[in-house]
């Protein structure tokens, strides 16, 4: 089915926020959390088994940044809908704002969107969730209370045919302290952890720190947790288990060395 925006007024689909009143340092961002296609957009010509997998949304990662959140006393931020209806990890000039392909699916509903779709989706996606996140981040800095952001990311453990051996990928943009720290802190967690792995800063993944993190100076990383290891709640609440006190140890060096 077509994108029907312009027939029928969508949204605004605000970002969901837990725990606004946390008291970790620690923002956590979940961009891709939401599968949801609201009937605006209808299904984007996708069967139900499509609208599951990991094109539309990453896997685990609600239930596993909700883990930490809950662990650490953070601020979780996620969004509302499919990150194929817009994903909030990519700039609004970016062709993967609004893919036409993902993996080796094609996206009927987004083949032809015309510039006043685009623009619908911006602003009803995209917009409330950038200025809802830096909203938060701006009235925590005017509170003195500068936050760590994290985003929390998901990904396959097959990659057009080939499989992935990383486990928990750690990933910058221009600053790499935090990430490195993480990296160092994760030998104690048992996973097969590695920095700008499976994508990199190179793959323009780092939207939401570019934008939100860097120009404030803001400690930060993308985290990405390969979906396999978190598929049942049961593997999301030990896999924050078992990245607590990863964090934990990453933030007490980021305190030392400042």
């Amino acid at each position: 089915m077509r994108a029907k925006v312009g027939l029928e007024k969508a949204g605004p689909f605000l970002p969901v926020i837990e725990n606004e009143a946390g008291q970790s340092p620690v923002l956590l961002v979940c961009e891709h959390a939401s599968n949801a296609l609201p009937s605006a957009w209808g299904n984007l010509g996708l069967t139900h088994e499509q609208t599951r997998a990991h094109i539309a949304w990453d896997p685990g990662a609600l239930g596993l940044a909700r883990g930490l959140a809950a662990r650490l006393d953070a601020t979780l931020i996620h969004a509302p809908v499919s990150r194929l209806i817009y994903d909030l990890n990519r700039a609004p000039d970016m062709p993967g704002a609004m893919p036409t392909r993902s993996e080796v699916y094609d996206i009927p509903g987004n083949a032809a969107i015309s510039l006043a779709e685009r623009l619908a989706r911006t602003q009803a996606v995209y917009l409330p969730w950038a200025n809802g996140l830096h909203n938060l981040i701006a009235a925590r800095i005017a509170a003195g209370r500068r936050p760590t952001i994290i985003t929390i990311h998901s990904f396959t453990p097959v990659y057009h045919g080939k499989p992935r051996s990383v486990e928990f990928g750690i990933i910058h943009d221009a600053n790499p302290t935090l990430a490195h720290a993480i990296l160092a802190a994760s030998g104690a967690s048992g996973l097969n952890a590695r920095l700008n792995e499976p994508y990199s800063a190179a793959d323009d993944v780092t939207h939401t720190l570019r934008l939100h993190a860097t120009p404030y100076g803001l400690a930060n990383a993308m985290l990405e947790v390969r979906n396999d290891l978190i598929a049942t709640p049961t593997a999301e609440a030990a896999m924050a288990d078992r990245l607590v006190p990863v964090l934990t140890a990453a933030l007490r060096a980021q305190e030392r060395a400042a």
